[in-house]
């Protein structure tokens, strides 16, 4: 009995086997090789060393020499980038060449290259070394601080130039592989993904950054981002770290922010950023429900400065952007971002809602006052130092314009601050505005020397907007 079931059973696996062999067709070399060409038709990573082919030759090595203060440093504060994020050590007097270590991108085959400004800014003589260990004197085309692009260019032809990616394309989770210079040791590459889209760290006035956990090291900033094709899709600029070294926060400029920027150097050396004239706040739950919306979107308008292009089009405080140009807008750091990269002149379309509904509105976009790669120049100009190592002015409209700054701040412009003075280790800043001093509302500097006053024996108590955080401290600033 058994050896008759034992039969009947290899009798049904030679059947079932026949069947399967007459259904499934016989793989031949030439077979195998088709298939493999399709797979890797659809899949454009079939190793890691391919991506690195395609875009590691376009990537350079670049060296900017610069005069600087004699600091006792750490061996990383090298990078400007790293010394951004953790301010930089006591002076020890004197002077010193100091080289900058960064990377840049070949975008064209005649030597144009882009790279962060902070990598080449103040610089004397800049070197940029090839993949192939050649090395060229660079100049610099134009530079743009308040987006931490530089384009410079080299006196060469037929290099090898990378293809540049739609960045708006990027999805949260997409593989990524960042090409630099990490601490002066060579090209080196490494792998992560996209963290997150959209990032505002606050580092500089505009930003829309890729967040990736691609390893970014001080000597990472200008180098490539490239996606699973070897195509530039952002430009390594920042991390966030607590000794230094990458600890997966690191951050690239988009190639669509970069090389709009960059294509303004390459024509006129400089960008002209188009403005609204209204001070945004993000949109939370309370204000949606408030304005009878499902949830937040778009940004709330505070305050509309007078004499602007928002107000001349009748945008109105209350208002709450929706859309510029179909573009929806999320954030106040979205809404500045779109409206920069606008070219002045252009006729925005922008969606408000405004009593319930919604309302579009045309804006002729104007020119930000007082563009200008470095701080213009202002003659004339009445200033205080009454506050030992402090310079303060009066807050003109151009200021008040350009830091998008609301119509109920009043005070004194800070202009200066001398390193190493209590003002400064207080943490009183260039830039921030003073608007009392121990209590008394100070709107001129003759409100800020009598408020300040001959009493020396106790610190000078102060309220002090802070404009990139947008917010007011406290500082007690002792005399």
């Amino acid at each position: 009995m058994h050896k008759i079931l034992k039969g009947r059973v290899l009798g049904f696996l030679v059947v079932a086997l026949l069947v399967t062999a007459a259904l499934v067709p016989a793989l031949t070399p030439d077979s195998v090789e088709a298939q493999s060409h399709d797979q890797s038709a659809n899949n454009p990573l079939r190793s890691y060393a391919d991506v690195v082919d395609v875009a590691s030759p376009a990537v350079v090595n670049i060296s900017a020499e610069k005069i600087v203060d004699m600091r006792g440093q750490h061996p990383f504060m090298e990078d400007p980038m790293f010394r951004r994020f953790f301010g930089d050590p006591q002076e020890n007097g004197g002077e010193r060449t100091s080289k900058s270590l960064g990377s840049g991108v070949i975008i064209s085959a005649d030597g144009y290259i882009i790279t962060n400004n902070h990598v080449v800014e103040n610089a004397t003589d800049i070197r940029v070394t090839l993949a192939g260990e050649r090395e060229y004197e660079a100049e610099i085309i134009g530079t743009d601080p308040r987006t931490d692009v530089a384009l410079i260019k080299v006196d060469a032809k037929n290099l090898p130039s990378i293809t540049v990616a739609d960045s708006d394309r990027l999805r949260v989770g997409d593989q990524v592989m960042a090409i630099g210079n990490p601490f002066g040791v060579g090209q080196t590459v490494t792998m992560g993904i996209v963290s997150a889209l959209g990032r505002s760290i606050g580092l500089i006035d505009y930003e829309n950054l890729i967040q990736t956990d691609a390893s970014i090291n001080p000597g990472n900033s200008g180098g490539a981002l490239v996606n699973m094709r070897g195509e530039l899709i952002g430009m390594n600029s920042a991390l966030l770290s607590r000794d230094g070294g990458s600890q997966g926060i690191g951050f690239a400029i988009p190639t669509n922010m970069a090389f709009h920027i960059m294509e303004a150097l390459k024509k006129d050396g400089q960008v002209m950023r188009a403005y609204l004239g209204v001070f945004p706040q993000p949109v939370d739950q309370s204000v949606a429900d408030y304005y009878g919306m499902d949830s937040p979107r778009g940004v709330l308008v505070a305050t509309v400065s007078e004499d602007t292009p928002a107000s001349s089009a009748g945008i109105k405080d209350g208002d709450i952007i929706l859309r510029v140009d179909d573009k929806e807008i999320k954030n106040p750091s979205m809404l500045r971002n779109v409206i920069s990269l606008s070219e002045v002149g252009h006729k925005a379309e922008v969606v408000i809602l405004r009593d319930g509904k919604e309302k579009t509105l045309k804006v002729k976009l104007e020119a930000l006052p007082g563009q200008d790669n470095t701080p213009a120049p202002t003659p004339e100009v009445n200033e205080d130092e009454t506050l030992d190592g402090v310079t303060v002015r009066e807050l003109s409209e151009r200021f008040r314009a350009m830091g998008e700054i609301p119509e109920d701040i009043k005070g004194v412009l800070v202009t200066g601050v001398e390193s190493g003075s209590n003002a400064a280790r207080v943490g009183l800043a260039e830039g921030d505005i003073i608007q009392k001093v121990d209590n008394r509302e100070v709107e001129n500097l003759k409100e800020f020397r009598k408020a300040l006053g001959s009493n020396t024996d106790k610190p000078a108590f102060l309220r002090v907007f802070k404009v990139a955080q947008k917010r007011s401290i406290f500082i007690a600033v002792p005399r």
